[in-house]
C-alpha cells in the first residue's frame, strides 16, 4: 500500500542557537522557531527585564497566530503585536522593550484555489530578516534606528554607520511607550531557498560576506546557525548574540520546537541596547 504523497505545502527545516555573548551577564534574546514561523526579539532594560519582554512577546506571538499561522495577513498581525505593546509596558511599567523580526509562511487567499504560499516578514527594531537565495544575501528588514534614519538621508555613508557611536540607539521597539508600528513584506516563497534571522548580535559583528559563505558552506540549517553564532563571538561578542536559520522546504515538516527564556521577575532596570 503506498504512503501518502509529499506534502506541497512548503514547511521550514529549522536550526538556532544563541549566546550571551562575551561582555554581558545575561542573554535577553527570545527565539521562535516552528515548522511554519520563525522569530528573534532582543530584550532590553537590564536586570532580567529585557529577557521577560523579548520572552512574553514571542509567547504572545506564538500563542495569537496559534495552530494555523497560513491564514494570517499583515492587518491580522499587526493588531496581534499592538496588543502585544500593550502587554508588554503593562508588565514591565514601560522600562523594558524588545525588539521583533521574522516570518511565517501564509497562503495568499487562502479561501480560493489560486491561493499561493507567500512568505510574511515582519519588523520592529534593529534585528533582521535576510533571504539568501542562489549564494547572494539579501537583507529584507528595515532597522529601525538612528544611524539607518542618517544613512537613508545622506548624513551617513554604510561604511561611517558602521562605526557611528550611537548605532545601537533604535527608533522602534515593543513595550517602552515609543513608536511600535511593524513594518510588513508580503514575498513570493518560490524562489527563497533560506532565511535568516538574527539579533544585532550578530549583524554588528559580522559583515555580509562571511555570512553569505557560511551559508553557503553549511546545508544543515543548525550547522549553520552554530557557525554564524561563533563567527560573531570571534570577532568580539559584544552583544548577545542569536539566530535562526531556516529553509523552505516542501515535504513532512519538522516537529514544532519553540525555545524562548523562562519568565522571570523584573527588578531594577537600565538601558541597554
Amino acid at each position: 500500500m503506498n504512503g501518502p504523497a509529499p506534502s506541497t505545502v512548503p514547511s521550514f527545516r529549522y536550526g538556532y542557537a544563541t549566546d550571551r555573548g562575551l561582555r554581558r551577564a545575561l542573554n535577553e534574546d527570545s527565539l521562535l522557531a516552528t515548522d511554519r514561523l520563525v522569530a528573534i526579539a532582543d530584550g532590553m532594560g537590564g536586570h532580567e527585564a529585557g529577557e521577560v519582554a523579548s520572552a512574553l512577546c514571542l509567547k504572545l506571538l506564538g500563542e495569537g497566530l496559534g495552530t494555523v499561522p497560513g491564514r494570517t495577513d499583515p492587518d491580522q498581525l499587526g493588531a496581534l503585536l499592538e496588543r502585544t505593546d500593550q502587554q508588554i509596558i503593562d508588565v514591565g511599567a514601560g522600562r523594558a522593550g524588545t525588539t521583533l523580526t521574522g516570518a511565517v509562511l501564509v497562503d495568499e487567499m487562502a479561501s480560493t484555489a489560486a491561493a499561493q504560499p507567500q512568505l510574511l516578514v515582519f519588523n520592529v527594531g534593529d534585528s533582521r530578516t535576510y533571504l539568501w537565495s542562489h549564494d547572494q544575501l539579501q537583507q529584507v528588514s528595515i532597522d529601525h534606528s538612528e544611524v539607518q534614519e542618517m544613512v537613508d538621508s545622506g548624513q551617513l555613508s554604510p561604511d561611517e554607520a558602521a562605526n557611528y557611536p550611537r548605532r545601537h540607539v533604535i527608533t522602534r521597539a515593543l513595550g517602552i511607550n515609543a513608536d511600535s508600528h511593524p513594518d510588513f513584506w508580503l514575498l513570493p516563497v518560490a524562489g527563497t531557498e533560506r532565511i535568516l534571522v538574527c539579533s544585532d548580535g550578530l549583524s554588528s559583528e559580522v559583515g555580509d560576506e562571511k555570512i553569505e559563505e557560511i551559508l553557503a558552506y553549511f546545508p544543515d540549517p543548525q550547522q549553520a546557525a552554530e557557525e554564524l553564532v561563533q563567527a560573531a563571538l570571534t570577532a568580539g561578542g559584544r552583544d548577545n548574540i542569536s539566530v535562526i536559520v531556516a529553509d523552505v522546504q516542501y515535504g513532512h515538516p519538522d516537529d514544532v520546537e519553540v525555545t524562548v527564556p523562562r519568565l522571570s521577575t523584573m527588578s531594577h532596570t537600565e538601558e541597554t541596547s
